[in-house]
């Protein structure tokens, strides 16, 4: 049997999304967020999705590209995945290879890479000559049956909102999850600063739920919010929950995420999905507030080239 390596074809969708399902359950992904992510890639990104086919069948896939939004020049990754059933046949070692090779190309002088928190997956990029950095967990609630939070009475100066509310002039959110991402805790930093970039990468990506999406808004503007995404199946994940500076310390995150999965659960959303940096204290205790527990772990690894 031979494994080959190749770019990325649309025909590839179905495939793609499946092989990412059974390699990475924890995170949502469908052919038709695949078909978006490629084709509404950021051209700086250089965005390369690579899949490894044996005998016909798809059974690898990365994806690959360069942190355009990142003031450090030169900072590239590569996300591997590979059919559980199809380990140790070279599928990876192949597009760990085919990838390297894009990378270096475009000038690349360090490359970032999530492996999951197993010893046959790290021992495989320590062999590949990437070394061991930060870590991130994925959580899971069990929806359908949790016990939520009741809900809480508001205080006087804020107001519930979702994201379809911001439907014709969506840059407050803009604004306040570029505010909130640069404090989120990475090994790349970013500065989140181009409108459009944001509107096509995440406002209007398929999986993005305006309706799910919970906004607290304090003196007229969006002060925390809650970003929902869902599979259209039963799945439902939080993207990114935070709050803005100025109003930090008032409980204003927890108020938009228990507003957000008390209308996923009456959606008919049976499992929630979160992630977080495993430094991330505080978001950490909210979700184990929520009930979520740690169901895997990705070891974010990195790579000098030169």
């Amino acid at each position: 049997m031979t494994v080959i390596v190749r770019d990325f074809r649309p025909a590839d969708a179905e495939g793609f999304a499946r092989v990412r399902q059974l390699a990475l359950p924890f995170m949502l992904c469908t052919a038709e967020s695949i078909a978006y992510d490629v084709a509404h890639a950021h051209p700086d990104a250089h965005f390369r999705p690579l899949v490894a086919e044996e005998d016909g069948e798809l059974i690898g896939t990365a994806q690959v590209g360069i942190a355009y939004d990142s003031p450090q020049p030169g900072q590239g990754y590569l996300n591997v995945y590979v059919h559980p059933e199809h380990e140790r046949r070279g599928a990876g070692s192949l597009l760990v290879r085919t990838a390297e090779e894009h990378l270096a190309a475009l000038g690349a002088t360090k490359l970032f890479a999530f492996v999951t928190d197993a010893p046959a997956n790290r021992a495989f990029a320590e062999k590949h000559g990437y070394r061991a950095s930060r870590s991130a967990h994925f959580l899971r609630l069990d929806l359908a049956h949790a016990t939520l939070p009741p809900r809480r009475p508001l205080p006087p100066d804020v107001e519930f909102r979702t994201g379809a509310d911001f439907a014709d002039d969506p840059r407050p959110l803009f604004a306040l999850d570029a505010e909130t991402l640069a404090d989120e805790p990475s090994d790349i930093a970013h500065e989140f600063t181009d409108y459009e970039a944001w509107l096509r990468e995440t406002w209007h990506h398929p999986l993005l739920s305006h309706e799910l999406t919970s906004v607290v808004v304090a003196d007229g503007r969006p002060a925390a919010f809650s970003a929902a995404r869902t599979d259209g199946g039963t799945r439902y994940g939080t993207v990114m929950t935070g709050t803005a500076r100025a109003h930090r310390g008032r409980g204003l995150a927890k108020l938009a995420k228990n507003d957000s999965l008390h209308r996923a659960r009456a959606a008919g959303y049976t499992e929630a999905f979160t992630g977080n940096d495993a430094g991330n204290g505080p978001m950490l205790a909210i979700n184990k507030w929520f009930g979520y527990e740690i169901c895997a772990t990705e070891v974010h690894h990195v790579r000098e080239l030169g």
